[in-house]
């Protein structure tokens, strides 16, 4: 049964460390401070002024984790980012967080949060979620993996990335028994809420920031499509070609999916995305015309793809722009593996030696 201090108020402890993920902090610190709980910051150090990795936290501890008890808190949450790789080489910080699991406190971890648990052995048995970057970690201590934006096993509170902040703010409060406002939040199943507002209203992204976004990632896929459209083109290799009008018509898709978001959200595309495939209709008129060249020119967009969309798709407190740039790379992804082996084999068999001749003896 979750308990209260003597103002009647719960009290909620979150972990701080140099590099945490600000969105992280931020979006779970302010959802709790505006429904009126108790929440307490706790570091490693006394007097450090803790700097999140995009660098819009600050934030001085409350307290440390070697002074404090876990059995004055009614929930721990442990956000992402580089934090929790610190939080884990810190025995009090692991002492704490075992405590307060073996106590049934609620914890709560979000993206790489879940490393502290793994450090604690804390994850064997139960089912949770996390960054897709230490799922094979998570799954190795023992972790029943699932890839989902809550994923809720008794005490342990589990998401996977800033996309998830919303719904998973809205479980930690609706677990605590929030309800000063709670006809203002909705089911944490609710796939319809407009989870960015929450998010913003929390100090998540601004809506101007989701459609900066979407805008971004729009033009690099109307710019690869158009690149495509010339590989295509220039292409004799059939089974090259056909993976590129399969390529073309998966950026159909992801265009028309980037558009209707945008639509959602009351806007339109940008006069820069309108713009990009005529920039790769001129930037690649002058390619040359070699096979392998092609396969190397989408090879490089591709790769460059992935990284631009793994970027944006950490970078905001969307559910449902998180969602779209998630599937995006993840088709690039696959793309570039299809790719790749395609070159390494047409390579291949361009780099086999000749059979030698026989000749006549003389």
């Amino acid at each position: 049964m979750v308990s209260t201090n003597n103002s009647g108020k719960k009290k909620v402890a979150i972990l701080i460390e140099n590099g945490v993920e600000d969105s992280e902090f931020q979006v779970p610190y302010q959802a709790l401070k505006q429904a009126g709980m108790e929440v307490s910051v706790l570091g490693s150090q006394m007097n450090e002024a803790y700097k999140g990795k995009q660098g819009k936290v600050s934030q001085k501890a409350d307290a440390t984790t070697t002074e404090a008890m876990a059995s004055d808190f009614d929930a721990v949450i442990i956000p992402g980012g580089m934090a929790p790789d610190k939080m884990r080489r810190n025995p009090n910080t692991v002492r704490f967080v075992q405590e307060a699991m073996s106590q049934g406190k609620l914890v709560a971890a979000v993206c790489h949060g879940p490393q502290l648990l793994i450090e604690g052995d804390l994850l064997k048995g139960k089912t949770a979620t996390g960054f897709s970057a230490i799922r094979k970690d998570m799954i190795n201590a023992g972790t029943n993996y699932k890839d989902e934006p809550l994923v809720v096993d008794r005490n342990l509170i589990t998401s996977r990335q800033p996309g998830d902040l919303p719904i998973f703010a809205t479980a930690i409060l609706s677990r605590l028994g929030y309800g000063g406002k709670a006809a203002d939040l909705p089911s944490e199943n609710d796939q319809n809420a407009e989870w960015w507002k929450i998010a913003d209203a929390w100090g998540g992204s601004h809506k101007g920031d989701i459609i900066s976004g979407l805008n971004t990632v729009l033009s690099g896929e109307r710019y690869s499509h158009e690149a495509l459209r010339n590989y295509a083109d220039k292409e004799s290799d059939a089974s090259v070609k056909s993976l590129f009008q399969e390529m073309i018509t998966n950026k159909e898709v992801h265009i028309q999916k980037l558009e209707s978001r945008l639509e959602q959200l009351g806007e339109k595309p940008s006069l820069t995305t309108k713009m990009a495939e005529g920039y790769a209709k001129v930037k690649n008129a002058i390619k040359g015309s070699d096979d392998i060249y092609q396969i190397r020119c989408a090879l490089g967009d591709l790769q460059t793809g992935i990284n631009d969309v793994g970027t944006m798709m950490v970078a905001y407190t969307d559910p449902v722009t998180t969602a779209i740039f998630t599937q995006i790379q993840k088709d690039m992804m696959s793309q570039e593996q299809r790719l790749g082996e395609l070159y390494k084999a047409k390579m291949g068999s361009e780099l086999k030696p000749a059979k030698p001749t026989t000749g006549t003896a003389i």
